[in-house]
């Protein structure tokens, strides 16, 4: 935990500033840093819209991955093209495309040097992307099934439709729980209760974080599964601030676990250094320093993946990189991903990405009964009601 805080606290020293030298607000009262979120946000639901049209039978998860950070790339570099100071607006990816099968979790984005995996007819494919505009990062996470079109009219059912039924909900409750005077122990509670009542496991080691300007897990963490090997600090939600939330179902165990295969994703410890003996490994410190010095990328996005590859074990070893190995629950365990980004702002918590346009719950159902505890939190307000001036009423 106190490696994480000072890596974190090096990240935010190493942020530039925002505006021309002055101090201002980075988190959501500044109207500027509200709007970057925001463009962000939308960035990241139209790639992940055409990430989602890319996972048919037959395609390959590695192409499927380029083909994600490659828009992600294009669309961030239609906008902010105008200089502040002489210095471009920094932009682009802010967590690599990747394409998780089955009981994979998380965090798998094969390389171009990799055999191909082919996308096949009922697989259950986790997308998990990010995207950041002067630092402001956007992320989501996304469960769909290769070849499948549930409707509203021929719903899935079955431990898809009800795992798939209790994402959505365990969602809706995490959104409305994330409200100013609230708890980060109140969420993981009611979320609990969410699997409790489907019958379902919450993954452990799973965390949400509060995110801030180029920290994409700040301090401020929400358990998903209480743990006793885990242990995080208590907080209260506070307006203006941003948080990344990660929602992880399992019908088996919900302990996924790293397997033996190459780990394709890292971030930088900003608060390390040391000097590396081999030349590769110079090579790819000197990449990541230049390209990603303090958001997660892939080997992939290197110029000599080669070198990347070989690079890599060493910097790993002196804990220059943090590893993001993909994580695995036991085959034919049916496992679920999405994740969010929230602005809790003075009018509301605002979702900024996934959300309706990509899931429709009537086209899964579950025999469960949602209990009134959880319905109770569903029923919350989830924007403030504008009051109307005392003017507007005489007149009336």
């Amino acid at each position: 935990q106190s490696f994480k805080k000072d890596r974190t606290m090096a990240a935010e020293e190493a942020a530039p500033v925002v505006d021309d030298g002055e101090e201002a607000e980075l988190d959501c009262a500044n109207s500027d840093v509200c709007t970057k979120y925001r463009e962000a946000g939308k960035i990241a639901n139209k790639v992940l819209e055409g990430v989602v049209q890319q996972c048919t039978v037959g395609a390959s998860a590695k192409d499927i991955c380029t083909f994600g950070d490659t828009v992600i790339g294009s669309l961030t570099a239609g906008i902010y093209q105008k200089k502040v100071n002489g210095v471009a607006v920094e932009k682009g990816c802010a967590f690599p495309t990747c394409i998780s099968l089955n009981e994979c979790l998380c965090h798998n984005s094969p390389l171009s040097s990799d055999p191909a995996v082919l996308l096949a007819e009922g697989d259950v494919v986790k997308i998990d992307l990010g995207v950041h505009i002067d630092g402001f990062i956007a992320v989501v996470a996304h469960t769909m099934v290769v070849g499948a079109e549930p409707s509203a009219e021929t719903p899935t059912d079955g431990p898809l439709g009800n795992i798939m039924t209790a994402s959505h909900i365990a969602s809706e409750v995490a959104t409305k729980m994330i409200r100013p005077g609230n708890t980060n122990q109140q969420v993981t509670s009611a979320l609990g209760k969410v699997a409790e009542t489907f019958g379902v496991n919450l993954c452990a080691g799973v965390l949400s974080h509060q995110m801030k300007r180029y920290v994409i897990d700040g301090n401020k963490v929400i358990l998903l599964k209480e743990d006793q090997d885990q242990k995080v600090d208590d907080f209260v939600f506070e307006v203006n601030e941003t948080y990344s939330v990660d929602i992880a179902l399992s019908t088996g165990e919900g302990k996924p676990r790293p397997q033996e295969h190459r780990t394709t994703v890292f971030k930088r410890a900003v608060d390390k250094s040391y000097r590396l003996k081999m030349k590769a490994s110079r090579y790819l410190l000197t990449q990541v320093n230049t390209n990603f010095p303090t958001l997660p990328f892939t080997l992939r996005a290197m110029e000599d993946e080669k070198q990347a590859r070989m690079g890599v074990v060493e910097c790993v070893k002196h804990e220059l990189v943090h590893p993001y190995p993909a994580l695995y629950e036991r085959p034919g365990d049916v496992v679920t991903h999405f994740k969010f980004t929230v602005l809790i702002l003075p009018s509301g918590t605002a979702r900024i990405t996934g959300g309706a346009e990509f899931f429709n719950p009537a086209a899964y159902s579950s025999e469960v009964t949602i209990d009134e505890e959880t319905n109770a939190i569903l029923a919350m307000a989830g924007k403030k009601k504008k009051k109307r001036s005392k003017k507007k009423k005489a007149d009336e």
